[in-house]
C-alpha cells in the first residue's frame, strides 16, 4: 500500500495504539486482526459512512463517537480502541483511512504470529501459497474473478487453507480472497509474505533453481546475499527444472541470472552484438 505524508503520520500513530493495547490489555491478536478486517469490509461497502469518519473537518469526537455508536457490542473493546484512534486521526483521503486500518489488521495478526514462534512460518505459508496459486492458471482465474461469488471463491481457499497453515496465515488468507479490493490474489501473497518479512527486518530473495537446495547451500546463498546487500536476507524458493541448472535470483527490482539458460542467452547477445 502507497500512502500519502499525512496518511503515512496516521497510520504510525494509530499502530502505537494498537501496540499499546495488544502489550498493555492483553487483547488477542487473531481476533483483533479478524474483527478490524471486518471493519475494513463494512467501511470497503459504506461509501457514506467511510467518507463521514475520514473528514477532518469534524469534531473527532463526534468521529469516535459515531464508531462506538456502530460497533459498540458487535466488536470487542479492543478493536473499538484502534478503530477510534484511526478515525480520530488525519487521513489523506477516505480510502487511505480503510487501507490504513486493512494495515494494522495484518500487523495485528504479524505480532500474533511472532508471539508464537511462527512468524517464518506465515511467511513461507503465504509465499508457498502464492506459487501454488500462480501454477494453476484456471485456480488463479477464478479467485480473481470480480464476478465470481465471494461464498465459492472462499469455499476454493478453504480447501487449499484449513487446518492445514498457521491461523494467522488463514485469516490473512481469506480477507485477501474475500475482500481483494483490486489485488490480484497472486500479488497480494507476495505483498503479505514482504510484510511478514519486513517485521523481521530482513529483505526477501526470490529464489527460482533447477534443483532443490539443501539447507547447507540455503545457508551459503544467504550469507552471501546478505553481504552483498548488507542486511538480512529471507530466502523464498522455487523450483523449475526448465531453467536447465543454476539459479536465478531476484531481490527487489534487482535480477541476478546465474541459470544455465540465463548464460547462454547471455553468449547469444554478446556474439550476435
Amino acid at each position: 500500500m502507497t500512502f500519502q505524508a499525512a496518511s503515512r503520520e496516521a497510520l504510525a500513530a494509530v499502530e502505537l495504539t494498537l501496540l499499546g493495547v495488544l502489550e498493555s490489555e492483553g487483547a488477542a491478536a487473531g481476533t483483533l486482526g479478524a474483527e478490524l478486517f471486518a471493519v475494513v469490509g463494512l467501511l470497503d461497502r459504506e461509501v457514506g459512512l467511510r467518507r463521514t469518519l475520514a473528514d477532518s473537518s469534524t469534531d473527532p469526537v463526534a468521529r469516535a463517537g459515531l464508531v462506538r455508536e456502530l460497533l459498540g457490542g458487535k466488536v470487542g473493546d479492543s478493536t473499538l480502541q484502534v478503530v477510534s484512534a484511526a478515525v480520530t486521526a488525519r487521513w489523506s483521503g477516505p480510502r487511505e483511512l480503510v487501507d490504513g486500518l486493512e494495515s494494522l489488521a495484518t500487523s495485528a495478526l504479524l505480532v500474533r504470529a511472532e508471539r508464537d514462534g511462527r512468524l517464518d512460518a506465515v511467511e513461507d505459508e503465504l509465499f508457498r501459497l502464492g506459487r501454488i496459486i500462480a501454477d494453476q492458471t484456471d485456480l488463479e482465474q477464478v479467485l480473481s474473478d470480480r464476478g465470481a461469488a465471494r461464498e465459492g471463491k472462499l469455499s476454493l481457499i478453504h480447501g487449499l487453507v484449513d487446518a492445514k497453515v498457521d491461523p494467522a496465515t488463514a485469516t490473512l488468507v481469506e480477507n485477501l480472497v474475500g475482500q481483494p479490493r483490486g489485488r490480484g490474489v497472486v500479488a497480494g501473497l507476495e505483498a503479505l509474505a514482504a510484510e511478514a518479512a519486513k517485521r523481521r527486518e530482513r529483505s526477501v530473495a526470490h529464489v527460482i533453481s533447477a534443483t532443490t537446495l539443501s539447507a547447507e547451500q540455503q545457508d551459503r546463498l544467504a550469507a552471501t546475499l546478505q553481504r552483498i546487500y548488507a542486511r538480512p536476507i529471507a530466502l523464498h524458493l522455487e523450483i523449475d527444472p526448465d531453467l536447465g541448472g543454476g539459479m536465478v535470483v531476484k531481490v527487489g527490482d534487482e535480477v541476478i541470472d546465474g541459470s544455465t539458460n540465463g548464460r547462454l542467452d547471455a553468449l547469444r547477445r554478446r556474439f550476435a552484438g
